[in-house]
């Protein structure tokens, strides 16, 4: 199984303000879309909670809780990233795609990062994406998105591959 993590941040490894992106990039929603459709999502609860509509379509939502009681519809809720990993052992690509609490105790067992890299800073962040050690990760591709009507900032989209 690869363990991949998704993640959108601003220059300074900002992802989030009060449960809600920092920003609007239909070309990063529409990458993210792409690389996760068919594949084993894995979230902690307050993303969940972030998510406009629910669980996302054509994945497997996979919910970290605390909460040994929570039942959440067209997901499966475990209790630890441990119990991620047993029950998605025969999956090709799992992916973590947030928040802050999960990317920072699934960035040691992660093989694979899509970042995009949102050419800005955001004071007003309250969630930030751990620092990625150039010594442990090396960039596979990277694709440089200028902005446009709909999307406000420039942004690269990066694949890391862990340095074994």
């Amino acid at each position: 199984m690869i363990v991949s993590i998704i993640v959108a941040a601003g220059e300074n490894n900002e992802i989030g303000k009060g449960n809600a992106l920092l920003w609007r990039l239909p070309n990063d929603m529409k990458r993210f879309k792409e690389i996760t459709t068919g594949h084993t999502v894995v979230m902690g609860r307050k993303t969940f909670e972030s998510l406009p509509k629910g669980a996302l379509p054509n994945r497997t939502n996979v919910v970290v809780s605390h909460n040994k009681n929570l039942q959440l519809e067209n997901c499966i809720v475990v209790h630890s990233l441990d119990e991620v990993f047993v029950k998605c052992i025969r999956e090709e690509e799992v992916f973590i795609i947030g928040g802050e609490e999960i990317y920072r105790q699934a960035l040691p067992f992660t093989d694979k990062i899509y970042l995009t890299r949102v050419q800005a800073a955001f004071p007003e962040a309250d969630a930030f994406f751990p620092k990625i050690d150039p010594a442990e990760w090396q960039v596979v591709s990277r694709e440089t998105i200028l902005p446009d009507e709909k999307n406000q900032y420039f942004t690269t989209f990066y694949e890391y591959k862990r340095n074994y």
